[in-house]
């Protein structure tokens, strides 16, 4: 079939659109962070208006021993006012930049979508279309998530690396729409690939919570040997336990869709290849994430590694996925070697 290159060019005009979405969904959310610390101290200074201090009857102070007490019956009882600031507050930056990422969505769906119906075929066929379609599933499982849990606070690490990878495929990455070449052309491009960008997606988010616990947990610790500590914007975000668990818990979900993704892609090489397994540098790094992930996972499970130790050992993983992503599609020679940049 004919490439339809102006609905190509609607796809990149869409993209343009939905970058300029994200920028200032990104901005909203730093506005918010940086409004963090504002927020946390309100809520100190509520909770120091609460604690019980010491009066005598009627409201007046108490008696200095050996005074005979005097009650003064005109004086008002005591009232507890609490500002207004105090119980949730609506943090309008973190909505506006919800709304805003969910506009940018809508119009960087619609810009994958354009792409595809350009080529006739699922729009992930070369590294553009992949860093295209995979950021905007990050974005997707992010404002998904956002129903279950609030997670405003990552919006800022999520939002910001959705629109470097935008930027790296339009500067770097872009290549015009073309049809597939023979060993892409089958039923397991879609299967494999879609599973392998939910799993992705998962293992962003869960980098973010990483790197925010780390951060999150020097700091608890400095304050804990009583070091001076400035505020900053890791005040408004959850304890580092929390972070930890969240962390877990993404990662615990995205382990079981990559190994079915290294499945699903040994079941496509044989199909196209005719054999499970060839040593390709693409199928190695996609066992070594696995690897690296599991052992993250059987350490938190049966050798109880928490906190930094296992921090590290999932950043590695991590690094796995961008190495794979970002050198070994680009300047590794094997059958995967279709990354159309150059």
């Amino acid at each position: 079939m004919s490439v339809d290159e102006t609905l190509a060019g609607y796809a990149n005009l869409l993209l343009y659109g939905a970058m300029a979405a994200y920028t200032a969904a990104f901005l909203a959310f730093v506005l918010d962070l940086a409004g963090g610390t504002a927020r946390v101290e309100r809520q100190r200074a509520v909770a120091a208006r609460r604690q019980p201090v010491a009066v005598g009857v009627g409201g007046q102070p108490p008696a200095l021993p050996g005074t005979p007490h005097r009650i003064d019956v005109d004086a008002p009882h005591p009232v507890d006012v609490e500002p207004a600031a105090a119980g949730p507050e609506r943090r309008k930056a973190a909505a506006i930049g919800v709304s805003l990422t969910v506009l940018a969505l809508l119009l960087h769906l619609a810009a994958v979508s354009a792409r595809g119906w350009s080529v006739h075929r699922p729009p992930w066929g070369n590294m553009y279309e992949f860093a295209t379609a995979g950021a905007a599933v990050v974005t997707l499982v992010f404002l998904v998530a956002l129903r279950w849990r609030d997670l405003r606070y990552l919006g800022t690490f999520v939002v910001g690396p959705v629109l470097l990878t935008l930027g790296l495929a339009v500067v770097v990455l872009y290549t015009r729409a073309s049809q597939l070449v023979p060993s892409l052309k089958s039923v397991w491009l879609a299967i494999h690939v879609s599973v392998a960008f939910i799993a992705s997606a998962l293992f962003t988010l869960a980098f973010s919570v990483t790197v925010l616990y780390l951060v999150q947990a020097r700091r608890e610790r400095r304050r804990a040997l009583g070091e001076p500590v400035r505020p900053a914007f890791t005040d408004a975000l959850p304890a580092a336990r929390d972070l930890d668990r969240v962390s877990y818990q993404l990662h615990a979900v995205a382990f079981p869709l990559w190994t079915f993704t290294l499945v699903a892609g040994a079941i496509w090489a044989e199909n196209a290849w005719g054999r499970y397994w060839g040593w390709d540098p693409k199928e190695v790094w996609t066992s070594v994430i696995w690897v690296v992930y599991a052992g993250y996972l059987h350490a938190r499970a049966t050798r109880g590694w928490q906190g930094r130790k296992a921090a590290m050992l999932a950043l590695a993983g991590y690094g796995c996925v961008l190495f794979n992503f970002l050198v070994v599609n680009i300047f590794f020679v094997g059958m995967h070697s279709y990354a159309g940049v150059g």
